[in-house]
């Protein structure tokens, strides 16, 4: 994570703390004054804490400023050790139930003795907590949702994350000489978009020797051994299980490779409960069950429901981009300023690309109003003189309740591309919802559909809404579906792919990304779309820009 997020979670930490406490509010929201500042910051927080002119921003006190220079040099700050001193541990866990602010937190504790979520769970149970003023029925029922949620997730990280942890272990692994290979393997090598455990598979050459040289590196515990092949499980201060398979002979490594990576029920339909054959590599497996290759992230049990004709692996690689699309900027929610998108855009090889701010009805991310999409397009046009792309002026435009898009269609000409998205009320009807966006979907300016069940990995569940009726309606109006490549989202669902490419469906893979850094989020998106077998002629950013500007062709 960033040295910013950091900071911001830091910052809004204390401020939450401060507010459980009963601090003065006028110091509670100068802490979160300051996070909303380094959050809203376009400079680099970094060159400003090292030239200790992160005081120059109004709003910056010098009690923040302490705050951030000790967490720079130390990942920590006396404040908020201070704060948790007297404060029970299972108090942050509280404060990451959707729904619970600190002063409802504070309502629990002082009311009902609730410490921890175990606590907050019986008292649910109990019906206690609809009892206490400023609750009720409702609230104590999704707090029980909530909990049952947060509860589901135990265990799991996000596919970004476990990619970082695995590298940082990997990195360590490689240490230790008596390796000869090493793979990442199961669900992380499949890539699954969370992850409940990373596993690695070692070909070493002295199993004692290893452990030895392992212990210097890890505490670990043996769950199997045998003549062949043993297994470990890691003992790391991460949240999901690490496992280490290890065998020595270098002809197990590929049959194991093989049988680690594939989903459980992939493995059994493809062997069709038979032995695993051996052989020197896993394309040589494939061979002797009499089956073409699968590449690891198909390897799921889905791709045998899907007909036959696309379970072809997918060709999908980044060198195939040639748009970028849907990045947000400083004229909404975005870090970065709209040369400097653009700057990078045409520095990682795009050939077009269309800046998707945030709409007018997005006032939480300071959405452009109609005057405002007219400087903006000055300012791209001004851009395009100079620049060796192509750019295109863009908009995320929120869809309303009603499923209308929030300029109107006299305005929405101004726009190039058009990604239509869901920002509020989720909490419709299935069918409310599902009617909801099929109208947008049906708007003649719309481009793409933007993350379409609306979900949050780990955070928020999808909305109620009939996907495939969805898929349907892009499929007919010549919509694209987003796969929206930021790891917290990785939405279009990949179970829902091949569904779509059964229907014709067009497919574009945006990063959302609100900083130049953010880009790069694109790699999980190509992740998420080989998944489903993907090929690049799906993909509205692979398009040469004719092909593309056909597309966007207003309907």
């Amino acid at each position: 994570m960033s040295l910013r997020k950091n900071l911001i979670q830091h910052l809004s930490l204390i401020a939450d703390l401060m507010e459980f406490k009963g601090e003065n509010r006028f110091k509670v929201n100068a802490f979160r004054n300051g996070a909303n500042i380094i959050r809203r910051l376009n400079s680099d927080i970094e060159s400003l804490i090292r030239d200790k002119s992160i005081g120059d921003l109004k709003g910056i006190g010098k009690g923040l400023q302490t705050v951030i220079y000790e967490f720079y040099q130390s990942g920590n700050s006396v404040e908020l050790q201070k704060l948790l001193e007297d404060i029970p541990p299972g108090i942050i866990d509280l404060m990451n139930v959707k729904g619970l602010g600190a002063s409802k937190i504070r309502t629990l504790y002082s009311e009902l003795n609730i410490k921890n979520i175990a606590d907050l769970e019986n008292a649910c149970s109990n019906n206690q907590v609809a009892e206490l003023k400023g609750f009720g029925l409702k609230t104590q029922e999704k707090i029980l949702k909530e909990i049952e949620r947060i509860k589901n997730n135990k265990g799991f990280v996000l596919l970004s994350e476990a990619i970082y942890i695995a590298g940082e272990i990997e990195e360590d692994l490689k240490k230790i000489k008596h390796i000869k290979q090493i793979s990442i393997t199961g669900e992380l090598r499949r890539k699954r978009e969370i992850i409940s455990k990373i596993e690695f598979l070692l070909q070493i050459t002295n199993y004692e020797k290893f452990l030895e040289d392992l212990s210097n590196l890890f505490e670990y515990n043996v769950l199997e051994e045998n003549s062949l092949s043993y297994t470990l499980s890691l003992l790391v201060n991460y949240e999901p299980k690490v496992i280490i398979y290890l065998v020595e002979n270098s002809k197990l490594f590929p049959k194991k490779l093989f049988a680690s990576t594939g989903s459980e029920g992939f493995i059994k339909q493809l062997t069709k409960a038979k032995n695993i054959p051996d052989g020197e590599n896993e394309e040589s497996i494939f061979a002797n069950l009499d089956l073409t290759f699968v590449i690891p992230e198909m390897r799921e049990t889905e791709w045998f429901d899907a007909p036959g004709n696309l379970r072809t692996n997918s060709d999908l690689v980044f060198n195939d981009f040639k748009g970028l699309l849907h990045f947000h900027t400083t004229w909404s929610d975005g870090i970065n300023t709209l040369a400097e998108m653009f700057d990078a855009a045409t520095e990682l090889g795009f050939k077009f690309a269309a800046v998707c701010d945030h709409s007018k009805t997005a006032f939480y991310a300071n959405g452009l109003k109609e005057k405002d999409v007219l400087k903006q397009k000055e300012e791209i046009n001004e851009l395009s003189k100079n620049s060796k792309i192509k750019l295109y002026q863009g908009i995320e435009s929120d869809i309303l309740r009603n499923g209308d898009l929030d300029y109107n269609d006299d305005f929405l000409h101004n726009f190039d591309f058009i990604v239509a998205s869901v920002h509020s009320q989720f909490n419709l009807s299935e069918e409310e919802m599902t009617k909801r966006i099929i109208k947008a979907i049906e708007n003649p300016y719309t481009n793409v559909i933007g993350h379409p069940t609306g979900r949050l990995l780990l955070r928020r569940d999808p909305y109620a809404v009939n996907m495939k009726k969805v898929i349907d309606a892009c499929s007919r109006n010549k919509v694209a579906i987003e796969i929206n490549a930021n790891p917290h989202r990785l939405d279009l669902d990949w179970r829902l792919i091949y569904y779509a490419r059964e229907q014709g469906c067009k497919f574009a893979i945006n990063p959302d990304a609100h900083s130049t850094a953010g880009i790069n989020d694109i790699k999980y998106g190509i992740m998420i779309a080989r998944k489903g077998g993907i090929q690049k002629s799906e993909v509205i950013n692979t398009f040469d820009l004719n092909k593309f500007e056909r597309f966007i062709e207003k309907k």
